[in-house]
């Protein structure tokens, strides 16, 4: 899948101090229990602001509705809950962000790599999936930053295999496919392992389709480490009952985007949108309620992408 949230740097033996900047960018989900109850609380009623409606191109505000793409595996930020409902931060921010637009959000679960070439064919209008902003990106989409994540690594309690954060050499490493993290492992990780004279990852790291799946192999032992965005780490940890624990600092944070068709209107419809959420609390009250307020930022911006 096309990466998801951010680009990550990883430091595998001495040799892996190199700086990896990659395009694509994901992260990772929690363990299938992961999609179970969602968060009680819920967010403020959002009521629409005529002049940010104002900029809604004539066939979106035609139609009355937002249609949302989003990867249904990755919690907290978009899975299901027990009967089946796409929830997560994102599915509550994209409903604020079309209430706010005098729409309402049609989030429609896909699998990540279909997303961004959904918008380019009008099938979705946005898409909140974790997706973070990089240039290489915004050269075919546009982005709205609204949230801040880096990669996180988790292992089994206790670490029984003994894992290093900065040597994943001939570690069992499990990814979510197209995210960051599978770049990372198969561009910057194994090769680094290979130049100090050490075993790479096995497989380039093991990949699956869906973030749940990922944590699933490692509670199961099938892995021995996985990489994922951190606040799905910090939500797996929660989840896994005391079966995973973190490894090693979260690093390379970098912006989520909402993805709009490149020079459509509705960028700036939905910047104002989000920097109004987050100006009124709403924006803060959803985080907190999934428990991501680490991730928040203060200023929403079109393509301020660093990398």
């Amino acid at each position: 899948m096309i990466v998801r949230t951010s680009r990550s740097r990883l430091l595998a033996a001495g040799a892996v101090l190199a700086t990896a900047t990659l395009a694509l960018t994901a992260c990772g989900s929690s363990t299938s229990s992961s999609s179970g109850g969602a968060p009680s609380a819920t967010a403020k009623a959002v009521s629409a602001d005529p002049s940010l409606a104002a900029l809604v191109p004539a066939d979106v505000k035609s139609s009355g509705k937002l249609v949302v793409g989003a990867d249904a595996s990755y919690a907290p930020n978009e899975f299901k809950d027990d009967k089946g409902n796409i929830v997560g931060m994102d599915v509550d921010l994209a409903k604020a962000i079309a209430q706010k637009l005098g729409l309402t959000a049609d989030v429609q679960n896909a699998d990540f790599t279909s997303i961004i070439p959904g918008i380019d064919a009008k099938k979705y209008q946005l898409g909140m999936s974790s997706f973070t902003d990089t240039k290489e990106r915004e050269k075919t989409v546009d982005m709205i930053s609204y949230f801040t994540a880096g990669t996180a690594m988790a292992v089994k309690k206790g670490n029984p295999d003994k894992i290093a954060a900065d040597d994943l050499c001939g570690k069992k490493v499990a990814v979510q496919t197209g995210t960051t993290q599978a770049g990372l492992v198969k561009d910057t990780l194994s090769p680094a392992c290979i130049k100090a004279g050490k075993p790479a990852i096995p497989n380039d790291g093991d990949k699956f389709s869906l973030q749940t799946d990922v944590t699933q192999s490692l509670v199961a032992g099938r892995d021995q480490v996985m990489l994922a965005d951190s606040p799905v780490v910090d939500y797996a940890l929660k989840q896994t009952n005391g079966q995973l624990e973190k490894l090693g600092p979260t690093t390379d944070s970098a912006p989520y985007g909402v993805v709009v068709a490149k020079g459509s209107a509705l960028a700036k419809a939905v910047q104002g949108a989000v920097q109004s959420l987050m100006d009124d609390g709403t924006y803060k009250q959803i985080l907190q309620k999934w428990g991501v307020e680490a991730g928040a930022i203060d200023k929403a911006e079109i393509n301020a992408a660093k990398s």
